[in-house]
């Protein structure tokens, strides 16, 4: 056992140190996605703070054009009263009336009566048409309610205008800022998949990194958006008075880090894994011509002596020698010829022959008896001269049988019973072998086939690899240990085509 053994050790000592190299390069991978992630996360931080920032300056320029719009409101209010008061003013307020009105050189004012006629107007355009002041007036109109304005004895107008050029400008400014913050969410420092949503985080403003397919189905747009909330908390951000949220995810190129070492591993087991089978079918097809040389020259060895054996018997026979002694010798010499046809026949085309399987049995039962200690039982079933047939080919299936016995006999330390039970089932003739010795561990059932595995101090442990080269290589059958209870005994089973 010490071979199998031996092999069984380095198999371990081999296993752990691959299970410590996958381990470390995990750990190692791992600690890079972690590094990558954690740097990706500061990005993604440091983005969302100038996002932050830059939505701030958006609010503050927002409460800055209602400072503005309001104090442009207190203007056209003063102006309008100005306007009111010139008719009863004295020549001293006069001048200061009319210094107040004229000094208006930036905000769009139109004076209109009660049927809606333009009086006059300030800054606008010179070359504005009839028309086009019409437009103008109109457009104020949905812009800001209008401003009264008493001339005399009843008598109103109303003053409309608009946001002055300085207003104007400034929501040019502001425009290009909210669109330049959109333009900084599609493409992000962070290349990151990103979605911006209004208030109600189901219409889409803007997107970034995030699979076409995806935004043009509602379906899966709510589950990605889902999906995303779900990796992190969304990102409040007040564009004016209106709140936003900024959705976001793992980049993709950390996404195929993190799975990167799993691809990795299983491309390099699976071509361990193909390397292995191509190694194990040339080492089979090594042993198997070691197998056949080794028993063609075994074969070859034996027949020398046991031609010679064989002229000895005859030439004893001529002398006279006792009867019983010369068939004594002469089974011997039989069963030399039988192991010599048996090692003959390994690595040779097997014919097989529809035989009785009971007869072939019971005949190497009888020729092992006389040959074993007396205290060892052989007993078979059926007992009748039955006929279970099968396919088999008789000199090799016997060494099987043989193989199995004498293993047997070991194991019961020479006292015990052995019992053969034969029966035909599914298509299959089914051989049972069973002793009574001291039996086989579970850990050990299917290794008691592994060439040199051995309990005997002696052994080879090449018969039960022996065995099962026969029955599964040359008869296409099947052997295995059926069952087996520590120091009660063992059964083998073997199937064989019927």
């Amino acid at each position: 056992m010490s071979l199998y053994s031996q092999k069984q050790r380095w198999k371990l000592l081999l296993l752990s140190l691959a299970a410590i190299i996958i381990g470390v390069s995990m750990w190692y991978s791992n600690l890079m996605v972690t590094n990558v992630r954690t740097d990706e996360r500061r990005k993604v931080e440091l983005w969302s703070q100038a996002i932050e920032q830059r939505a701030t300056l958006v609010n503050y320029t927002n409460k800055l054009f209602d400072t503005l719009r309001n104090e442009e409101r207190k203007k056209m209010d003063t102006w309008a009263k100005a306007t009111a008061r010139i008719n009863v003013a004295s020549n001293e307020e006069l001048t200061f009336l009319i210094d107040i009105i004229t000094k208006n050189t930036t905000i769009p004012v139109i004076i209109a009566d009660a049927a809606g006629n333009i009086v006059t107007d300030h800054n606008l355009p010179d070359h504005y048409s009839d028309e086009q002041k019409l437009e103008s007036l109109q457009k104020m109109k949905e812009q800001y309610p209008p401003i009264e304005i008493d001339i005399y004895a009843g008598m109103k107008q109303y003053l409309y205008y608009r946001d002055s050029r300085i207003i104007t400008e400034l929501e040019d400014v502001l425009g290009d800022i909210i669109n330049s913050f959109i333009n900084e969410t599609v493409i992000n420092a962070a290349s990151v998949p990103v979605i911006l949503t209004d208030s109600t985080m189901t219409r889409v403003i803007s997107h970034g990194n995030v699979n076409p397919d995806i935004m043009s189905d509602s379906l899966l747009l709510q589950e990605k958006i889902r999906t995303l909330a779900a990796a992190n908390p969304p990102i409040t951000v007040m564009l004016g008075e209106h709140r936003h949220y900024i959705f976001h995810e793992d980049s993709i190129i950390l996404t195929q880090l993190r799975y990167y070492p799993i691809v990795q591993f299983v491309i390099i087991g699976l071509f361990l894994l193909i390397a292995y089978l191509l190694f194990s079918t040339f080492r089979k097809a090594e042993q198997n011509q070691v197998w056949v040389g080794m028993a063609k020259e075994t074969a070859h060895q034996l027949g020398t002596p046991l031609s010679s054996l064989m002229a000895w018997v005859e030439l004893l026979d001529a002398k006279g020698v006792d009867e019983e002694t010369l068939k004594e010798l002469q089974k011997d010499v039989d069963r030399l010829n039988t192991v010599t046809e048996r090692f003959s026949k390994i690595g040779s085309k097997t014919e097989l022959e529809r035989l009785n399987i009971r007869e072939v049995v019971n005949a190497t039962l009888r020729y092992l008896a006389p040959r074993v200690s007396s205290k060892v039982q052989f007993s078979i079933a059926p007992d009748e001269e039955s006929e279970i047939m099968g396919q088999v080919n008789a000199p090799l299936f016997s060494w099987v049988v043989e193989n199995l016995c004498k293993n047997a006999i070991d194991a019961m330390n020479g006292e015990g019973s052995i019992h053969v039970e034969i029966f035909e089932e599914g298509g299959w003739v089914v051989l049972d072998v069973s002793d009574t010795g001291k039996g086989i561990s579970r850990s050990n059932m299917k290794a008691v086939f592994k060439p040199g595995y051995t309990t005997k101090k002696r052994g080879w442990g090449l018969g039960l690899s022996l065995s099962k080269r026969i029955i599964e290589n040359y008869h296409h059958g099947k052997i295995f240990v059926k069952r087996s209870e520590l120091n009660k005994g063992t059964t083998f089973r073997i199937q064989l085509r019927s």
